[in-house]
């Protein structure tokens, strides 16, 4: 797949985003199975890390807070440790026509690394947030950090690649 843009595409600006490394106990990450979208080029890299947009006037770890919660119903966390810098990528030429109305040529990314303090029980990703929110994941489960970033799409890649580097102190 190719990752060259038209000058259109190239003027377009990043939607900010935060993205969550959620651990638990055991030092696995929680991974979730997407429901379709554009994004998703086959089975195998349906999976991602909880992410989401930040609303205007939010704060990134507000974001993220209410993120995981929209996405998941988790809200027994502690934070970690967060990513410096904003982690960006940009959605190939077809995909960036259909995600956001064509509003944007990727996505720029504060990544947060949370510890999972709760029971299994507390995670609902068939009605997240309280069952006021839409369902972004059709599955989910524990997984070992150095293995997400294989199971993402692949236009993903390089910041999943940071994203493990960054937080792989915190890994089982």
């Amino acid at each position: 797949m190719s990752n060259r843009h038209d000058k259109k595409q190239d003027d377009l600006p990043y939607r900010p985003c935060v993205g969550l490394c959620v651990f638990n106990a055991a030092g696995k990450v929680f991974l979730g199975r997407r429901i379709g979208g554009p994004e998703h080029v086959d089975a195998t890299h349906s999976w991602q890390l909880p992410q989401g947009g930040i609303d205007k006037g939010e704060e990134p770890f507000a974001a993220a807070l209410r993120e995981l919660y929209e996405e998941t119903s988790m809200r027994s966390v502690t934070k970690l440790a967060e990513v410096g810098e904003w982690l960006s990528y940009d959605l190939p030429g077809r995909i960036a026509g259909e995600a956001w109305k064509g509003k944007y040529r990727g996505q720029t990314q504060k990544w947060f690394a949370l510890r999972f303090t709760g029971l299994d029980a507390e995670i609902n990703i068939t009605r997240p947030g309280g069952g006021h929110h839409k369902p972004e994941f059709m599955d989910w489960r524990w997984e070992s950090l150095d293995k997400v970033a294989d199971l993402v799409v692949p236009f993903k890649r390089r910041v999943y690649d940071e994203v493990v580097k960054a937080f792989r102190p915190f890994s089982g």
